[in-house]
């Protein structure tokens, strides 16, 4: 369970005239001291730390500081894993070499394992990492669709099986979850995240951590998480990858490290830095961030591990030469060098110079030696051989069930006098088109570490469910075209389609021909999404937005399916398209979860983790905005302005400032109403809030199922507090569960709430609550418009 700040609170001590008149007629807002430290329990284990503290004795800082060096022995990320391969025996025997990444499988891990454990002079036994994003052997949807579910329970499911399929790989830890707020849709790692809401992201970074470590990290099929990307990586500046972010310290807090701190509440044992800067001060070297907020003030007593390289770049941030840098990231709370080996080459003479004291690398090998020993490494050391890579019937059976949680149904329009086009009626003649209707690869998504010959593609899933003489399947055009296509294919990637124009019109042909086309368009995960993969251009990549202009002529129903890692910019599709579905990258079981929606076996109930835009110039793009003194409010936007009162409000003149698809949006086969919310109180004193450990108030409303179908609904909460000292968004999720009603019935929903929904930080950097009225909205979406009030007193 989550333990709860202790309380105090701040009286204000007033020293002249003015401030006392000011503390007169402004409301004293009450707050809590800085938060307990929530260490991680296992690792805080008094025999834990003793048989660490014992071995510490005995190592040489040759062997200590050999604890905190990474190195890559497969694939790369980033430069510089040629050419080591070599000396890596040796320096494991030598004890140089605390853990590696990307090496995989039982044969592979335990080749050096046997060599720490058989041939190093204290047989400590090595740590292996790898980037398991969403799910091992098995690949389930991106972790941005699993945020789509708003179920923590299926961010817990995936967590679990795909740590156990790591750890029968030889995997004790793994580089997840991700838990960067991104805003940003041009921002490729944006698939990694669950998006842009600091609630919705911290309740799936505890879901994760709760099921790959289970809450016993000694357990045999137990992972250690890596959260990553500490801190603030997700608000790169332009949405360009390793880019600087910038921002003020009470957003920094308020939103950005929201989800980190939820996760090292939930125990968990690393935290990965991150490449960017954070106000000008490097994050892998940032003594903020790392010592005096994640240690300091969240307790955290795990290591950190860098990004890739990232000590070494801190180079190129012009902070230093290599010892100065390498001295820079320890001291600030960076415990191991990811594959940069600068920890390896300069600490020690500088610790033997007297630059670094030598409890600095006693510390950072400690908190190592802490997780290894929690993870029982010391014990069992190695693996025996594991499955097979084919994913098992049940875990399909999973990886299918998670994927059906996870698609959102973003528009579904009456087609004539037929009803709403989806979901699919009898058995059409349907034209399935389109790049994405039959890839594999970009059907499982970036950052894959599963094989795409087992996955079931779109066309796979149509023909099984609706048989092939009643799909014409075209492909239309390809992902990319022309340079693009060839680079990409040098790459890895499809050879280019030869003439698009011809593949178009067979595509158009089939859909004159059918009663209804599907087109699954998209943009290529391995190449144009995940790390490196920013974009300055949203819509659909090569042909495929003329591709789908020339089927949509034809006068026949166009269903839409966006396969994508991303948020993408669909304006004309929206206006011109009577149904679209977000499948997002769905992973091995993508093609049937797709058809479940659309032939209606599951009624959709996801929805959007991150706003869609109209245009890629709205980006950084979300619900919770603040209040400008200009606001359009109900100003008709859809034009250009016609006089200055229309002109000289906060808007765009050439395109609307909402998005396009709003968080929290998505549509089902049924239809939800909702009465008026109502408090069970509906006046509160301030200090109840912050001293009180549990909360406060419910928030009451009915639910109703008042269409013809079973359907679930996602019922969200959404709190505003206006005219406190420090102004606050127009609104912001606090609350959200899952529904499932029969047609006709009803249920009534409670939202418990207290400090934590209810605090804000003040200008002084405290969690406070001060008098005023809170807005209260629940409903489907953030355009919730079901409203009550609570009003705070002093």
């Amino acid at each position: 369970m989550r333990s709860r700040p202790a309380l105090s609170f701040r009286r204000a001590l007033v020293s002249t005239l003015l401030l006392a008149a000011f503390a007169a007629v402004e409301a004293r807002p009450q707050d809590r001291a800085a938060p307990r430290p929530v260490p991680n329990q296992q690792l805080a284990s008094k025999e834990l730390n003793a048989k660490v503290e014992a071995l510490l004795k005995k190592m040489t800082l040759d062997e200590k500081i050999g604890q905190l060096v990474q190195f890559s022995a497969g694939f790369a990320t980033g430069p510089g894993s040629e050419g080591k391969n070599q000396r890596f025996d040796d320096m494991v025997a030598k004890g140089q070499v605390g853990s590696f990444l990307n090496v995989v499988g039982a044969d592979a891990t335990n080749h050096y394992q046997h060599i720490a454990m058989e041939n190093s002079r204290l047989h400590i036994p090595l740590i292996f990492g790898l980037d398991v994003i969403h799910g091992d052997h098995t690949t389930f949807p991106i972790p941005l669709a699993i945020a789509a579910s708003f179920d923590p329970a299926m961010g817990e499911l995936v967590a679990r099986t795909g740590g156990v399929e790591a750890r029968a790989d030889g995997i004790p830890w793994v580089f997840s979850p991700m838990v960067d707020i991104a805003r940003d849709a041009r921002w490729g790692r944006i698939i990694e995240s669950n998006g842009e809401d600091p609630f919705l992201s911290s309740a799936m970074a505890r879901a994760w951590v709760r099921g790959y470590q289970q809450g016993d990290l000694s357990k045999p099929d137990s992972v250690a998480v890596s959260v990553k990307h500490f801190a603030a990586y997700g608000a790169a500046i332009a949405g360009r990858d390793y880019n600087a972010t910038d921002m003020s310290q009470i957003t920094l807090r308020q939103v950005y490290l929201k989800p980190y701190q939820a996760a090292v509440e939930e125990g968990a044992a690393t935290l990965m830095s991150s490449f960017n800067s954070i106000n000008g001060v490097p994050a892998s070297a940032n003594p903020l961030t790392l010592t005096q907020i994640l240690r300091k003030e969240w307790g955290f007593d795990g290591f950190v591990v860098s990004d890739w390289g990232s000590v070494a770049e801190l180079i190129n941030h012009s902070i230093g030469d290599g010892p100065t840098v390498a001295r820079k990231a320890l001291t600030a709370g960076v415990d191991m060098d990811m594959q940069g080996d600068l920890y390896g080459t300069t600490i020690a003479a500088q610790v033997r110079s007297g630059r670094i004291p030598e409890s600095v690398i006693d510390e950072a090998a400690r908190r190592i030696l802490r997780v290894k020993f929690a993870l029982g490494l010391f014990d069992h050391p190695y693996t025996q051989a594991g499955p097979s890579y084919e994913p098992t019937p049940e875990k399909r059976a999973i990886a299918r069930k998670v994927a059906d949680e996870t698609i959102v149904l973003l528009k579904n329009d009456p087609v004539e006098a037929a009803g709403n086009l989806l979901p699919l009626k009898d058995k059409k003649t349907v034209a399935l088109i389109g790049p994405m209707a039959d890839d594999k690869p970009d059907t499982l998504g970036a950052w894959s570490q599963g094989d795409p010959k087992y996955v079931v593609t779109l066309r796979q899933a149509l023909e099984e469910k609706l048989g092939s003489d009643h799909v014409v399947y075209a492909q239309g055009c390809g992902l990319l075209n022309g340079e693009d296509a060839q680079i990409w294919s040098k790459n890895g990637g499809p050879q280019p389609i030869a003439d698009e124009n011809a593949t178009i019109s067979e595509a158009v042909e089939a859909a004159k021909k059918a009663d209804v086309s599907i087109l699954a368009l998209g943009e290529p995960a391995g190449f144009m999404e995940g790390e490196a993969g920013s974009r300055v251009h949203l819509g659909f990549t090569g042909n495929q937005q003329k591709l789908l202009e020339q089927v949509v002529a034809t006068g026949k129903p166009v269903v839409l399916v966006v396969m994508a890692g991303r948020p993408l910019a669909i304006k004309w599709a929206a206006e011109h398209v009577p149904a679209i579905v977000e499948a997002w990258s769905p992973g091995h079981e993508g093609g049937h979860a797709i058809v479940d929606i659309l032939t209606g076996d599951v009624n959709p109930s996801a929805k959007l983790p991150a706003s869609l835009p109209r245009a890629v110039g709205q980006e950084p793009l979300y619900y919770a905005q603040m209040p400008t003194g200009r606001p359009a409010r109900n100003a008709d936007l859809t034009h250009m302005p016609a006089n200055s009162e229309e002109k000289y409000l906060s808007r765009y003149v050439d395109e609307q400032n909402s998005a396009l698809f709003p968080f929290g949006w998505g549509l089902s086969y049924t239809r939800f109403g909702y009465s008026t919310p109502a408090v069970d109180r509906e006046t509160i004193p301030a200090r109840e809030i912050a001293s009180n450990h549990k909360p406060v108030v419910k928030v009451g409303v009915d639910v109703r199922n008042t269409g013809t179908v079973a359907g679930t609904e996602v019922v969200q909460l959404y709190i505003r507090i206006p005219n406190v000292s420090v102004e606050q968004p127009l609104r912001e999720l606090k609350g959200f569960t899952r529904v499932t009603l029969n047609p006709g019935e009803s249920k009534h929903v409670e939202f418990p709430i207290g400090f934590d929904e209810l605090n804000f930080y003040s200008v002084d950097l405290k969690q406070v609550v001060e008098p005023t009225t809170y807005d209260i909205w629940v409903g489907g979406s953030s355009l919730a418009d079901a409203h009550t009030t609570l009003k705070v007193i002093d």
